[in-house]
């Protein structure tokens, strides 16, 4: 199955991708996993690529649209993949269109003022990515990874000021897309404003007809 997560950034699309792939199998693919990446590596594109993140942007089109056809050359994608974060823009979807065909959208829906709760409060692992949240699934100890027991940081987007315009930019640049695969006939939506148990069990209802 090849899978689209819509949704405004704190969403929960990673959450939900990382409880879909173990059901599917196939590989997560997210643009903001593969952008960071790339901006730690230190290198002159990773440089920019961190400009445009600090800023709450979203990278270039064909930049990330590049990066996306080669991932999913890659052999565990032959099974099909879930999109994580991608497409973000029009551009990205049409361009999407000629590489692969989608078999479902899955619009993840959430007020915003509750993406600003989520986000301003998010902390994420330095060594193994593990995301915590200090209101709603906070670490066992303060500022320390469950798992690895490595230090908790708050991302430099994950701040107020740049949640805010990260919405701002999902509601011009990346919520026509939901209208765009609604037309296609492939859109599922989810309300997932809820607990963490009842997003997973109306995430699962819209995706029933591919996880059986």
């Amino acid at each position: 199955m090849k899978l689209i997560l819509l949704g405004p950034p704190g969403g929960g699309k990673g959450t939900q991708a990382k409880r879909i792939l173990t059901k599917l199998r196939i590989p997560q693919i997210s643009t903001g996993d593969l952008l960071r990446a790339e901006a730690a590596s230190g290198s002159a594109l990773g440089k920019k690529l961190k400009e445009y993140m600090d800023m709450g942007k979203l990278g270039p089109d064909d930049l990330i649209i590049q990066i996306i056809k080669n991932r999913i050359s890659e052999p565990d994608c032959a099974k099909g993949y879930i999109f994580d974060g991608f497409p973000r823009t029009m551009p990205q979807a049409l361009a999407l269109d000629t590489i692969t065909k989608v078999d479902v959208a899955l619009n993840i829906m959430v007020p915003d003022s509750e993406i600003i709760g989520r986000l301003t409060t998010r902390r994420t692992c330095k060594d193994c990515g593990a995301i915590y949240n200090l209101k709603s699934i906070p670490p066992k100890v303060a500022g320390k990874c469950d798992k690895c027991g490595a230090h908790l940081f708050q991302r430099d987007d994950d701040n107020e000021k740049t949640v805010m315009n990260r919405l701002k930019i999902y509601h011009e640049q990346t919520a026509p897309l939901i209208e765009f695969y609604r037309k296609k006939g492939i859109l599922v939506e989810a309300d997932c404003s809820g607990t963490l148990e009842q997003n997973s069990a109306l995430v699962d209802k819209a995706l029933e007809k591919w996880l059986k």
